[in-house]
Parts: structure tokens; C-alpha cells; sequence
């Protein structure tokens, strides 16, 4: 079965160039052209990953992934924000607020396509390995779960392959380069700023249930995953 993808885009010909051109990649296709429709439609159809428009009448897309992002029912879902905000500010803000990546407007097309097929490899639970347990931390690839003993933890997609990749890697230092190579699959368009964005959401996430001290930067070479206080 082919993947659903729902595209929430007010623009109607932007919304049907995209719905053509994912439909002719061989996904299935939901659209909607509000925030309130797009809701209604994750309720009903259960997509594998959602495009979604920055700008939309009524609820705003930022306002959309932060329901999302707190919903347990949603949240795994990766979000690529479509916008015509270049700047790096606005980037940031994106990611910041939810975003596993974003598509700057005007776009190819077979781009977008190609984004939309890197978050869905990104997400396979298929391709990680087996459950991972350190200092009362878990995470189990196949049901998506991340446990602080026997409490659940809810992170982003993206949030979740990373610390699945520290974790399968812990004490060992990554730099940012190498953490796009691994997690993100080294695509060209991701910035190395990307990176630490997602650091932080994943902390941020994990301070909640005092964990956050694993997850550790080490000055002028990137990140590392330990149990031992600043890694020593």
C-alpha cells in the first residue's frame, strides 16, 4: 500500500500542482486548504507524513504542528513546512516549533518529492535496530517508544532517530556533519543549524524527566550521548 500523504495548502493551484505531482510518484494523496479541514482529515485518515503551508486563513500552520506535536495521536507524524520565508530566522522557527524540515516556495516539484521520500525512509522503523536501554532510559524502534523507566516520553520523528543514533552510539562524540550523514541521510539541503535545533527539542522533551544531562555538547566538536556527568 502506497504512503498517505496530506497536503494542507489554501493556494489552489500550489495545492494541485502538489497533489498531481505525489500522486504521480505513486502516494496516496488527502489535501485540505485550512488548518481546521487538515484536523478534521488526521481524525479520519491517518496520514504518514503531512505538507503544510505556513500561511493559512484562520489557524495558522505553526498553530496546526503545535497541536500536533502535543496530541500522543499525532506526533509522530514529520511535518515539512511549505513557505515562502527564506530567511534562516524563519527556518529556525519552523524546526523550532515542530517541523522535521521545510521547503522554501517557489519549488521543483521533483524535490519536494524526493523530501517527502526522505522522511518516510527516515521514519521506517524497519531500518533501526532492536531496543536500546541506558541508565533508565529505552527506546523500542519497532512501537515507537522511548520509556523513562516505566514512563512514556513523546518526541518528533526526528527527535526520536537521533536519540535512537546517540544511543546506539553512546560515549562517542559526533559532530554535526556526521550527525546529517547518519540521521538525516546527508542530504544537501539540511544545514548543520538543523542539527542543533533538534538537539534542542530533544532535550527540552527529556528535561522533563531529568534526563536531559545525557544528551551532551562537547565545545568546538559536536554531541555525544552518556551516562557519566559532561561525559567524563
Amino acid at each position: 500500500m502506497s504512503a498517505r500523504i496530506l497536503v494542507v495548502e489554501d493556494e489552489p493551484d500550489i495545492n494541485e500542482l502538489i497533489v498531481v505531482n505525489l500522486k504521480y510518484a505513486g502516494f496516496e494523496v488527502i489535501s485540505a486548504d485550512t488548518a481546521e479541514a487538515a484536523w478534521q482529515l488526521l481524525s479520519t485518515n491517518l496520514p504518514e507524513v503531512v505538507l503544510l503551508d505556513w500561511m493559512l486563513p484562520g489557524m495558522s500552520g505553526f498553530q496546526l504542528i503545535r497541536h500536533m506535536r502535543v496530541d500522543i495521536r499525532w506526533r509522530h507524524i514529520p511535518v515539512i513546512m511549505l513557505t515562502a520565508r527564506s530567511d534562516e530566522v524563519d527556518k529556525i522557527s519552523a524546526l523550532e516549533v515542530g517541523a522535521d524540515d521545510y521547503v522554501t516556495k517557489p519549488f521543483s516539484p521533483r524535490e519536494l518529492v524526493a523530501r517527502v521520500k526522505a522522511v518516510i525512509r527516515r521514519g521506517d522503523p524497519n531500518m533501526l535496530e532492536g531496543t536500546v536501554e541506558i541508565g533508565g532510559l529505552r527506546l523500542v524502534p519497532n512501537s515507537r517508544k522511548v520509556l523513562a523507566g516505566e514512563e512514556p516520553i513523546g518526541l518528533g520523528p526526528t527527535e526520536f532517530r537521533l536519540l535512537h543514533f546517540l544511543m546506539t552510539n553512546a560515549e562517542r562524540v559526533h559532530s554535526r556533519g556526521q550527525l546529517l550523514d547518519y540521521v538525516w541521510g546527508g542530504r544537501s539541503h539540511i544545514e548543520e543549524r538543523t542539527v542543533d535545533v533538534h538537539i534542542r527539542r530533544l532535550r527540552s522533551v527529556l528535561e522533563n524527566h531529568s534526563l536531559d544531562g545525557m544528551v551532551q555538547t562537547v565545545r568546538g566538536m559536536g554531541y555525544r550521548f552518556s551516562i557519566s556527568p559532561d561525559g567524563a
